[in-house]
């Protein structure tokens, strides 16, 4: 089985399939896991008895009631999770997403105390440990991400950072990060980045420190996150990529997204996941990986191409073929 290669399942749309229908097209795909932005019943309902692992999570609105009142975070899963359990694979929950960088100061200090009481409430109901609890990261939390070698966080988070860490490092749960090589592409546009964001054939990169030559970004980015957490003492901690894709289609003035790269980044992307060979720091195995996205979000907010990159179309047809469909193993 290949269960790093997961999907993120985003609702920001009018036009989306049943879920029962969703969770046909999931199993007709090698893809292992999905990550929902919030708890959508319907769905983990529909994905009961597939195998499939089901993230779910919380709204960044919910982390201050969630931290203040541990009977909210016990009502959360009794109602989000237990009747869900275990026929519905639920693995982690995330509370928020990239609060860190949200410049929100109030549920930026109230995130942990939100991430305890939900650990606390699923170890009442005898869950803690089948279950994680964790959160999700921008690349933003880096201060440094180049060289690879020289990732580290943004200080200015000091100790909420370091307090987090200690939750993943007590509790087993992975530090879910959104690396996007698109976005590097789209600062520094010339054909050579663009094929290191595609792992297309490029020169490489060479990390200066460490004399590794880097053959695309996403290895590039990942190591980066480790080095981080290496530097606060916790290279032990588990990274998973939460999110990370390429828009099918943009805005006119848009140059990097396209049919072509999408379908080079996210293929290419899952044929590296494949074969196992991991990252140069982080050798041998394959993070988990979940690509955004399952569906176009057409009433998404922003740019055209925060809408525009799905993998399927809501008639679940492919809109390209990334080698998902078990067919074609």
């Amino acid at each position: 089985s290949q269960s790093f290669i997961g999907i993120n399942y985003g609702q920001v749309g009018d036009n989306l399939p049943p879920p029962s229908s969703t969770a046909k097209l999931l199993q007709s795909t090698s893809i292992q896991k999905v990550r929902l932005y919030g708890s959508d019943p319907a769905i983990i309902k529909a994905l009961a008895n597939t195998g499939i692992g089901i993230v779910i999570g919380t709204a960044n609105g919910d982390i201050p009631g969630l931290a203040s009142d541990p009977n909210f975070a016990k009502s959360w899963i009794n109602t989000n999770v237990l009747p869900f359990y275990p026929a519905s694979n639920i693995i982690l929950i995330t509370v928020g997403n990239e609060v860190m960088t949200s410049n929100d100061q109030n549920l930026i200090n109230k995130l942990l105390p939100a991430m305890q009481n939900v650990q606390n409430a699923l170890n009442d109901a005898s869950l803690g440990g089948k279950i994680k609890v964790s959160t999700v990261h921008s690349m933003g939390v880096l201060k440094q991400s180049e060289p690879p070698s020289s990732g580290s966080f943004d200080p200015s988070y000091g100790d909420l950072m370091k307090g987090l860490l200690e939750f993943n490092s007590a509790n087993g749960s992975p530090f879910a990060i959104n690396p996007y090589p698109y976005f590097a592409y789209r600062s520094d546009t010339r054909p050579e980045t663009l094929a290191f964001c595609l792992f297309q054939p490029n020169a490489g990169r060479i990390d200066g420190n460490t004399k590794i030559k880097y053959m695309n970004m996403f290895d590039a980015q990942v190591d980066a996150v480790y080095s981080a957490l290496n530097s606060m003492g916790f290279k032990n901690v588990e990274i998973v990529v939460a999110e990370t894709g390429w828009p099918y289609k943009g805005d006119d003035n848009d140059g990097g997204p396209s049919i072509e790269n999408a379908k080079a980044y996210n293929g290419n992307l899952i044929a590296h996941l494949r074969w196992m060979v991991g990252t140069p720091l982080m050798p041998g195995k394959s993070v988990d990986t979940y690509l955004f996205a399952l569906y176009d979000e057409d009433l998404k907010p922003g740019p055209g191409s925060e809408r525009l990159s799905g993998l399927f179309k809501t008639d679940l047809t492919m809109i390209y073929d990334a080698g998902l469909s078990t067919s074609n193993q």
